[in-house]
């Protein structure tokens, strides 16, 4: 079991939850910084969807960060999670393993993607996006359309899940943008060739702003209708705190409750990046002040 008070771990010596609801039984090293758990969650995992998020907090004194179902188990009673260590929290949930327990973890919440016959759909998943990705292809699938799944990384470290995305998908495309693995380039290259060769009815992106935004950019001289997985700042997951909203048309929306998933060619992407900004120093110190405890630096 996790030992508190050490790894930098702000909790306390003694638990605060005398039960362990929700339990790590997995955890595995997917990519470069990516890991992924699979959590003790029954309930969540009953009523789970594809597209719909959880929240997640470590300790009593830890921050809400919202995570995409990767997967789920409804026999086990499991959900799966796949994350990036890039900050504070991501960092030392990468220092939990196995056995560990989660405090406070919340879902399923968010609107579940529409999966429906459409007929042909690519999903476009750029690095830790492939996670959220494979569920919403799997969804697709078994509605009855034709999936392409085009997936892409920086290099080829941080790839991973090809061979499960292959097992939902009648086409799988993987870039990299150094070329060390596949084909080189970005993810909006092969989408503009396959809206080039054959009709397509829907496009899914999700991954970093950046590539949703040019995936919406690649689309609409097509006309495709194009949907986007969101992921915003949030702090409670429910639509009460308002800070994970988005102009999307000339409607201001909650990602957390009428999202994650919008019109990508109505999303204002130049706000949303720039909102997706605003804590960018406190998250760099908060992280600096968290390392520098660790190696002992006052």
């Amino acid at each position: 079991m996790h030992e508190h008070g050490k790894h930098g771990c702000s909790c306390s010596k003694e638990p605060l939850w005398p039960e362990c609801k929700f339990q790590i039984v997995r955890k595995e090293r997917l990519a470069q910084n990516i890991d992924l758990w699979e959590v003790t969650a029954p309930l969540i995992a009953e009523r789970a969807k594809a597209g719909q998020f959880v929240m997640v907090r470590i300790h009593d004194k830890g921050e809400r960060i919202p995570l995409t179902l990767a997967d789920w188990d409804r026999g086990k009673g499991t959900i799966t999670l796949v994350f990036m260590q890039v900050g504070k929290t991501t960092r030392q949930m990468g220092l939990l393993k196995a056995g560990d327990c989660v405090p406070d973890l919340i879902g399923p919440l968010g609107t579940p993607t529409h999966a429906e016959k459409f007929g042909t759909v690519v999903c476009v998943a750029g690095g830790v996006g492939v996670a959220p990705a494979y569920p919403v292809a799997r969804a697709m699938k078994n509605a009855g359309n034709k999936v392409i799944t085009v997936m892409g990384a920086r290099t080829k470290d941080l790839l991973f899940w090809e061979d499960k995305v292959r097992t939902v998908s009648d086409e799988v495309i993987v870039t990299t943008d150094d070329g060390s693995y596949r084909r080189k380039g970005v993810v909006t290259e092969p989408l503009k060739e396959v809206l080039q060769r054959e009709k397509v009815d829907l496009v899914f992106a999700v991954g970093p702003a950046i590539m949703m935004k040019f995936c919406a950019l690649t689309t609409k001289p097509f006309n495709v209708k194009t949907v986007a997985s969101l992921n915003p700042i949030m702090v409670d997951g429910t639509g009460m705190c308002g800070c994970c909203r988005v102009t999307v048309g000339t409607e201001t929306k909650f990602a957390c409750v009428h999202g994650p998933d919008f019109d990508a060619h109505l999303v204002d992407w130049d706000e949303f990046m720039a909102r997706q900004r605003v804590y960018l120093e406190e998250e760099k110190l908060s992280l600096q002040l968290w390392e520098n405890r660790l190696k002992g630096v006052q």
